[in-house]
């Protein structure tokens, strides 16, 4: 049995889709564009982004690196010594993470300003 065009066009959608579900999950973008300074270990990274869970910071990792955007290297140290970096793929990234993440840090306030006034809104509307 041959794929036909739809085949191919819906598995082509669903690949797109899946790749930029995890680009634009929670925390993927901000791990690049982190990562766009250097390498860093994982207590850095861990360190610089508020709020992560390492649990989650792993899992961020560990995808990041099956897509082939991270790069993980494991030092033999005491203690073990693990470093991740951007590849070449990850790099490429950069040229459309860093402006989505500085229009981000540029119009943060208006849009918790923004926030605020629509959740009082709703909340005078009795959540409608």
């Amino acid at each position: 049995m041959s794929a036909t065009h739809t085949d191919v066009r819906a598995t082509t959608s669903c690949e797109i889709r899946d790749l930029l579900d995890r680009l634009a999950d929670k925390w993927s973008l901000l791990v690049v564009e982190l990562l766009g300074s250097g390498t860093r270990r994982f207590s850095e990274l861990d360190r610089d982004i508020e709020e992560i869970s390492q649990r989650m910071l792993t899992l961020t990792l560990r995808n990041l690196e099956r897509d082939g955007l991270v790069s993980r290297t494991v030092h033999p140290v005491v203690p073990p010594r693990v470093d991740y970096a951007l590849t070449g793929l990850g790099e490429s990234l950069l040229a459309a993470v860093h402006p989505l993440v500085s229009w981000t840090r540029a119009h943060r306030d208006e849009i918790s300003t923004a926030r605020e006034s629509y959740d009082s809104r709703r909340g005078h509307e009795g959540g409608r």
